[in-house]
């Protein structure tokens, strides 16, 4: 791209040095910089990429994007901008020439179900013919093949990256997980949604936003930032059930399309039937009454599909086409997901780490608990992250028979730490505190009898455990089948 066309995006203080005619490449990253690119110096939580500079120099970047001079070795073209941030997500869209125009994009926000939602979404897309891409925290999969991303929501640069790759690809629709954390950052700057879901709200991440009140203003972004522009046919998706959606309707003025299970609704879901293999219902929608059976277990996968249902039903599919693909629909990996196993025991993953997530996984498995069954919950947490959710996270995992509670990703926090804090929140003496995650699977597995049910919590579909800053492989479905093996067989 020319250079001088690339920047006309971005309001700058000042040139110094002579400006190359072409950019064919930007990077953030000075390891990855190639010949004849721009570099944007970005600060970080722990690096500042004002620090590379040179080093992109030395790699062949012939543009630095900066907020103050810097002082380096060669003829170097330097572009000072008051933030390098906001210069970033304008540059990486205007580079990649706005590719979310050209595409359906899907934006789902939430504390919990942004990763099930999402999936759906995608696996419909796919089972209705459509090629479809989907980013978020299992990764970026597109069409079918899936890549490693380091956050739920990508930097703004690799953001435009993965969207031009659905783009080129030929992809008719994008779903993306927004977190908070990527919308308060300007992560998702120059993205343009068509349609943006709201899962529910509650506590989590109080570490970074400071308050509740934050943090749902920052989820509140995405329906803010649909736009005005009524010549393009947006919708917000809103959860009927969840206090917040009524602010979300008044950040927004695109039609809304709500969806629950309590509350009055454009999609309510009535006599919901749960099983441990199968969920059945009744869908009531614009268009009348229909029955639905799906794989999916749960009352939170019920308010999931509705979601999905409302998101097709916005861009004009058929209902009857909606719910074929519903009930075709395979579990969500990591998302009380039911582990295959011939162990007397029925085992389930799921990625519950907060209140809420603990308290609707139990409830998921409850209905199909035999009295005299007990349900054994593992829940763990994270270090050096929001230590003011572990009691009431504890105090959710109470409602199980017994609990363990232990370690998440422990990263350089001390095991006793992690577990004394959730241990204030437990409501009965039945549990049993073990910071070592692994033996914590183990020890649940060494308690249970035939028939318990047993749901670890925490690590859903990841197959590593961080301790210090290092990734060590672990995966609880191996390490519990592994110790059933040893103790029923």
């Amino acid at each position: 791209m020319y250079t001088e066309e690339l920047i006309s995006a971005i309001p700058f203080k000042e040139i110094i040095g002579q400006l190359p005619n072409t950019i064919v490449d930007i990077s953030i990253d000075s390891r990855s910089v190639q010949p004849k690119s721009l570099f944007i110096c970005i600060k970080g939580y722990t690096v500042d990429g004002h620090d590379y500079a040179q080093k992109a120099v030395e790699m062949g970047a012939t543009v630095i994007v900066t907020e103050r001079q810097l002082q380096l070795e060669g003829e170097i073209a330097q572009i000072i901008v008051q933030d390098t941030n906001r210069a970033l997500g304008i540059l990486a869209a205007k580079f990649f020439d706005y590719p979310s125009t050209d595409m359906t994009m899907i934006g789902v926000t939430g504390t919990n179900g942004k990763t099930s939602v999402s999936g759906i979404i995608h696996h419909m897309l796919i089972g209705m013919g459509e090629k479809s891409a989907v980013s978020g925290t299992i990764g970026f999969n597109l069409n079918g093949i899936l890549y490693e991303s380091a956050n739920t929501t990508s930097d703004a640069l690799s953001t435009q990256q993965m969207i031009f790759r659905a783009k080129m690809e030929g992809c008719h629709a994008m779903v993306m997980e927004v977190s908070s954390h990527g919308l308060a950052l300007g992560r998702l700057a120059g993205v343009d949604y068509d349609i943006a879901v709201f899962t529910n709200l509650t506590h989590d991440h109080l570490d970074f936003h400071g308050t509740m009140e934050e943090y749902g203003n920052a989820k509140g972004l995405l329906f803010s930032q649909l736009g005005q522009d009524f010549t393009k046919n947006k919708y917000a998706v809103l959860n009927s059930d969840d206090p917040w959606s009524e602010k979300y309707a008044k950040m927004t003025s695109y039609p809304i399309l709500t969806y629950g299970l309590v509350n009055d609704a454009v999609f309510k879901a009535e006599n919901c039937c749960y099983d441990d293999n199968l969920t059945t219902f009744d869908m009531v929608t614009p268009v009348g009454t229909f029955p639905v059976s799906m794989q999916l277990i749960g009352e939170f996968n019920v308010y999931n599909v509705l979601a999905a249902t409302a998101v097709f039903y916005a861009q004009g599919y058929e209902m009857d086409v909606i719910i074929e693909q519903i009930e075709d629909l395979a579990p969500v990996r990591g998302r009380m997901e039911k582990v295959k196993t011939d162990l007397p025991l029925k085992i389930f993953i799921d990625y519950a780490h907060t209140p809420d997530a603990i308290e609707k996984a139990i409830n998921a498995a409850l209905p199909y608990k035999k009295p005299e069954n007990k349900l054994i919950f593992l829940v763990g947490t994270g270090g050096n992250r929001d230590k003011s959710k572990r009691p009431a996270m504890a105090e959710k995992a109470s409602i199980a028979d017994y609990v363990v509670l232990t370690t998440d990703d422990p990263r350089f926090e001390e095991y006793d730490s992690i577990t004394g804090d959730l241990a204030k929140g437990m409501l009965h003496e039945n549990y049993a505190c073990i910071g070592d995650r692994a033996e914590a699977v183990r020890h649940a597995v060494s308690v249970a009898d035939p028939g318990d049910i047993i749901i670890f919590a925490g690590k859903g579909h990841e197959d590593y455990q961080i301790i210090g800053n290092t990734k060590y492989p672990h995966s609880d479905a191996e390490i519990a089948i592994e110790a059933g093996r040893l103790k029923f067989v």
